[in-house]
Formats: C-alpha cells, structure tokens, sequence
C-alpha cells in the first residue's frame, strides 16, 4: 500500500524533508530516502510499505529481547523491509537490506492492515505487538495506526530499534509506546559511520530521551569480533547505560559472520563473559547474554 508520509516538510524544486529518523534526507523529486522505501512523488513523500509484512510472526518476548516487561507472554511480532542503516554485518539483512543483491524480497511483502495485526494478536493470546526483524522508525505510518489500535484493545506496543529517530517521531508515537529494546551497537561515531552509514549521538539522545518519557527499556549490544569488544569501549557502553539507569537491562549478545561482515569468527564466549564483568563494574544490575546457551 501507498500512503502518503507523516512527518516530512516540501522543499523548492518539489523536494522533501524526511523528518522520521536523524538522517533527514533531502529526497529529489522521484528519489527514495536511505531505508528505500519512503518516496518522493509528485512532491510528496509517501510510505511503500504501509501494511505490507515482510515477516509476522507470534515470539516469546524474550525474543526481542526484553526479559523485564510482561516476561513469559507472547508478542505479536511484525516488520516491512527496508532500514535507515547499512550494517555490514546485518543479521537481518534479506529483508532489511532490500538493495544488496542477494536480498530475498524485493517487494514489499504481504498486505496486513493494522486492524488484522491486532485482530491476530487478540486471537494468538499475545499480550503485546512489537515492531522488530527490520527498523520500525522507517515504517513508523504502519506502525503508528498499529499502535493506537493495539492501545485501545489493551495491548502493548514494543519497538526493537536502531534508535536513530527524530525527537518528533519518538514525542509521536510515545502515548502508544509501552517498551523498547534499543541497539547501542558501539560507542564509537567512526564505527557507526563506517559500518552502520549513521552517528552514535542520536542514538544516545533517543535512550535518554525514552528514559525521561518512561518508556520501558533494553539495551542490546552486539559484540563484533575485533570491532567494539575492547575492554574501554564496553567500560564507556557499560558507564553511559548506568548513568542513564543502573536497573536498565543490557543484552550483550554474540555476533556470527553474516552479510558483508565474513571475515571476523563468531564473538568468543570469554569475550562474552568479559563484557558482562565489565558490566557489573559498571554498577549495571541486569545483564544477560545472548546467543551463547551454553554460558
């Protein structure tokens, strides 16, 4: 479905201003935005994937992972394709990265309007709709109209997200957002840069900003191996969650070769548990590792 864009200003020349996610890209005429799937036609933005599911799925929500919001509950799980960053080592990448050859979608999905998405969690026995697999700020439309049908029939509403959305969107859709697991993938700009196609401040300011919004949140961080599992950067990542708050859960989960990231092993579990010292340390209260059972 085509759906004319929240959030986004016109420009001269019949350009836009995408106003959902940090990147604000300035989209020409008959352009798309970064995540590929917000266009400008006619001098208007639009959406393209409006209710169009690359994947729907009913996952415990640890799953997401949230271990400390409604634990042991189902939640309805949903995504589009496309994203606002370019991870090269993206575990999700045939769906996110819908440019890069290989992608296993390249339409949109299959059509789930936002009342079947809660008729189907009702009937499921979810407790809870999440917006994951993919970036849920770059189908925030979807998203958005979910959200406000889930709240009215008792359900919560989890982003699992990159945390690179404008203040705006985040103020948006805040009445409606019960929970939240954000990825704090590094506390390096150069790595966001170089490996992601972002920076790392707005990714703080939205932790912050969710923090002071009392939305419920998780902090994932995937350890890279040889890319952001020093012991100072983990000290920073481990020292910037506690000074937001010390009882916010970190999820420090094992990276395996995957994308265009190949040449790097699969996050070692002493490096894992290296991380989670670091951690406690840090006064942090709530720590779990993932991907690794056999810790």
């Amino acid at each position: 479905m085509i759906k004319e864009a929240m959030l986004y200003k016109k420009l001269d020349a019949d350009g836009v201003r995408c106003g959902l996610c940090a990147h604000r890209c300035s989209i020409a005429l008959d352009k798309f935005g970064i995540c590929g799937v917000r266009k400008n036609q006619e001098g208007k933005l639009y959406t393209l994937v409006y209710a169009e599911t690359a994947a729907y799925h009913v996952d415990p929500i640890e799953k997401k992972p949230i271990y400390h919001f409604l634990p042991g509950s189902f939640s309805y799980s949903i995504a589009t394709v496309g994203c606002n960053f370019k991870c090269s080592f993206c575990q999700n990448w045939e769906i996110s990265q819908i440019w890069a050859p290989g992608s296993r979608l390249k339409a949109q999905g299959y059509e789930l309007k936002p009342e079947d998405v809660v008729i189907n969690a009702k009937k499921s026995g979810c407790k809870s709709i999440s917006y994951t697999y993919t970036e849920p700020t770059i189908f925030f439309e979807y998203a958005y109209d979910t959200a406000r049908l889930a709240k009215d029939a008792g359900l919560a509403n989890i982003f699992v997200t990159n945390g690179y959305m404008t203040r705006e969107a985040l103020e948006m859709i805040s009445p409606y957002l019960d929970a939240a697991n954000v990825d704090l993938k590094s506390f390096r700009d150069d790595f966001y840069r170089n490996m992601c196609g972002a920076c790392l401040e707005p990714v703080l300011d939205t932790i912050k900003r969710m923090k002071d919004l009392g939305i419920w949140m998780e902090i994932t961080t995937l350890l890279v191996t040889g890319a952001n599992d020093s012991d100072e950067e983990l000290t920073d990542i481990a020292g910037f969650i506690a000074g937001v708050d010390p009882e916010m859960p970190w999820h420090i989960s094992r990276f395996h070769p995957d994308f265009k990231y190949t040449d790097s092993p699969p996050t070692p579990a002493e490096t894992l548990k290296r991380a989670r010292d670091i951690g406690r340390r840090a006064g942090l209260k709530n720590i779990h590792l993932g991907n690794a059972p056999e810790i």
